[in-house]
């Protein structure tokens, strides 16, 4: 029998197909293996939708709430899901949704604005502390290990009960639990580029501290901050929750989500939707907010989705 009487081609389990120009035919890529690598970037997109909204719900809560946040209906108080409102409604009659709603941008802004205050005094200082030489160094490493013998959620009530309740005192309350680690890689990340070769030229050229400071140090430390960042936005959204349950955030009738689940804590036999869907904001957001800054972390790490 002759090549061009021959069948087609079978593979190593029998399979028939095409054969390529050494004879050999390709193996298909596997369903499984397809079907593996969507779910995660399926994941990715639809955590990135979940912080997309929380965000527009943040900033335009008007266009998302079907009603104003602090109407009182005591008529409808403790209504469950359905007719008009969507997911029940409080002690008051207050709309669950509308309060969910306009309560993101309350609880978002402690959150990014204590990643905020962290990355910026942390970074400021970790690089002073490593420019400044050994004794002001010594000084800032101590103090930082003081504040990181302390649990953070402990920290920050100490600084709320100094200060006050209050959504600025708490931002500023979990910003300073925050800072020990943001002020300790800044630090490591400043030594690091205070022996490259271009720094130590810069030196030689007669570039003072300051400008050394400001031209090469700070620049360079900052990125690898702004990763971090990410990655504990969750961890702040959470730790404001946290304060807002124990009565020392922001305060009624102001709403926010662990505000929320504090008062509906005590309807849960009644009026379940009460404190479920505000502990289910919290939830969906933070785990969003994490899996959104983890990627960005494995990104600037030079891995793709998959771990490599």
């Amino acid at each position: 029998m002759t090549a061009s009487q021959a069948g087609p081609a079978t593979d190593a389990t029998g399979a028939t197909g095409p054969t390529g120009a050494t004879g050999i035919a390709p193996v298909p890529r596997s369903r499984p293996v397809r079907a593996a690598r969507r779910g995660p970037r399926a994941g990715l997109a639809l955590a990135g939708a979940v912080v997309a909204v929380a965000v527009l719900a943040a900033v335009a809560p008007e266009l998302l709430a079907p009603r104003p946040p602090d109407t009182i209906d005591p008529v409808n108080a403790l209504a469950g899901p359905g007719g008009g409102h969507w997911l029940g409604t409080d002690q008051l009659g207050r709309d669950v949704l509308s309060r969910i709603v306009h309560g993101a941008r309350t609880s978002l802004l402690i959150g990014f604005g204590a990643t905020a205050f962290a990355v910026v005094v942390g970074s400021l200082l970790g690089v002073f502390a490593a420019a400044a030489g050994r004794a002001v160094d010594q000084i800032l490493m101590r103090a930082t290990d003081i504040l990181l013998a302390f649990p953070g959620l402990m920290l920050s009530l100490v600084v709320v009960a100094v200060l006050g309740p209050g959504t600025a005192n708490a931002t500023l309350a979990i910003g300073a639990s925050l800072l020990p680690g943001f002020l300790r890689l800044a630090r490591g990340q400043a030594l690091a580029i205070r022996d490259s070769d271009y720094v130590r030229a810069a030196v030689v050229i007669g570039r003072g501290r300051g400008s050394v400071f400001v031209r090469h140090l700070l620049p360079n430390a900052v990125p690898p901050l702004l990763v971090l960042a990410t990655v504990n936005i969750g961890s702040a959204v959470i730790a404001g929750s946290t304060l807002s349950f124990l009565g020392l955030g922001p305060q009624p009738p102001s709403p926010e989500w662990g505000a929320m689940l504090a008062e509906g804590r005590d309807h849960l036999d009644t009026a379940w939707a009460a404190a479920v869907f505000p502990g289910l904001a919290i939830t969906v957001t933070v785990v969003a907010v994490t899996v959104v800054g983890r990627a960005l972390q494995r990104r600037i790490d030079g891995r793709d989705g998959h771990g490599r």
